[in-house]
């Protein structure tokens, strides 16, 4: 009724914009005290606060040993309105004329396709099919599009819903079981699919929403640009991969300041070859020109530190360990 050609689009008066609830306050309402559990539920059902009660009978996992059988009867279960969600979100879309093709797109970046070309690999299209799909939902906000901090032009889309990502990666290939209720066989074969496609991928974005908001204190300056990025290494031939790109506000005629480079890992002992890549890293974006002088070495580990590295962490201010229990603190 508001949109911009509508006949009441004069009169509106106020705008109000009811977004999702951050992750802490997401772990709060649900009233998860254990981070491990938090995130877990987090990557499935994000901040949506409807999904608290309304769309799950209230049913919440009481701890890390049930988080599985809740899957199973609440967001797996047929008889439940979580279960269809995912689906319906795309179909309230007006704009989606051809559903089959937009959730191909959204099951590509649900499955780490997430560039251009990826995605239109993954669904046998050419690049220039999916730009009108990928705009669309964009525009719905389905989707969002992250620049690769240190490749300019260069772009990758992510699923902003969390419950779109873990339909489109664990349950719309599954779904016809799901529908005969055989949800735990589903996610009994599904799980580590569930780690590495939606928990790996959404715990990178939290550490960034973390750094984002947390940066000031951590790195003694403002961020003005969280996101990641990819470092070409060209005498080995490779590209490191950084989960975890804080930038500093540019400034007129001087090298952009790099505040952090970050590793975030959910299911692996982050050791000091973690840091070395981050080192290595810091080292060929000094010679691309980048400020490096008090770029900190940030790892996000959902899986803990080797004591070595925490050890060597104790000692070196430009080396910081981020814990499960650090991302959740709320003072």
């Amino acid at each position: 009724m508001l949109a911009g050609r509508s006949p009441l689009r004069g009169r509106a008066g106020l705008e109000l914009v009811v977004h999702p609830f951050r992750y802490r306050a997401a772990a709060q309402f649900w009233g998860i005290t254990d981070p491990r559990l938090a995130v877990l539920v987090h990557a499935v059902v994000g901040g949506t606060p409807a999904y608290r009660y309304e769309f799950t009978q209230g049913d919440a996992p009481e701890s890390l040993d049930d988080f599985s059988s809740w899957i199973v009867r609440t967001v797996l279960n047929p008889q439940t309105p979580l279960f269809r969600e995912a689906r319906y979100l795309l179909a309230e879309e007006s704009d989606i004329r051809d559903p089959a093709l937009y959730h191909s797109v959204l099951a590509a970046i649900a499955n780490g396709n997430t560039t251009n070309g990826g995605i239109a690999n993954y669904i046998g299209r050419r690049s220039d099919q999916i730009t009108h799909p990928l705009n669309v939902l964009e525009d719905c906000t389905l989707i969002s599009r992250a620049p690769d901090l240190f490749r300019p032009g260069r772009s990758r889309y992510r699923i902003v819903e969390p419950l779109v990502t873990f339909y489109e990666a664990i349950m719309r290939r599954r779904w016809a079981e799901l529908e005969i209720h055989r949800a735990e066989s589903v996610w009994a074969s599904e799980q580590q699919t569930f780690l590495a496609q939606v928990v790996g991928p959404h715990f990178e974005a939290l550490c960034r929403e973390f750094a984002l908001e947390s940066g000031a204190e951590l790195f003694s300056d403002f961020p003005a640009e969280v996101g990641s990025g990819t470092v070409s290494d060209p005498a080995n031939r490779t590209q490191t991969e950084i989960d975890a790109v804080v930038l500093a506000p540019p400034e007129p005629n001087r090298p952009r300041r790099i505040l952090s480079l970050g590793e975030a890992k959910w299911g692996e002992v982050i050791s000091h070859r973690h840091l070395e890549r981050l080192a290595r890293a810091r080292e060929l974006l000094t010679g691309k020109g980048y400020d490096t002088s008090s770029t900190i070495l940030t790892c996000y580990g959902g899986a803990g530190f080797t004591r070595e590295l925490m050890e060597t962490a104790a000692q070196d201010n430009r080396a910081l360990l981020v814990s499960l229990d650090r991302l959740y603190q709320t003072e």
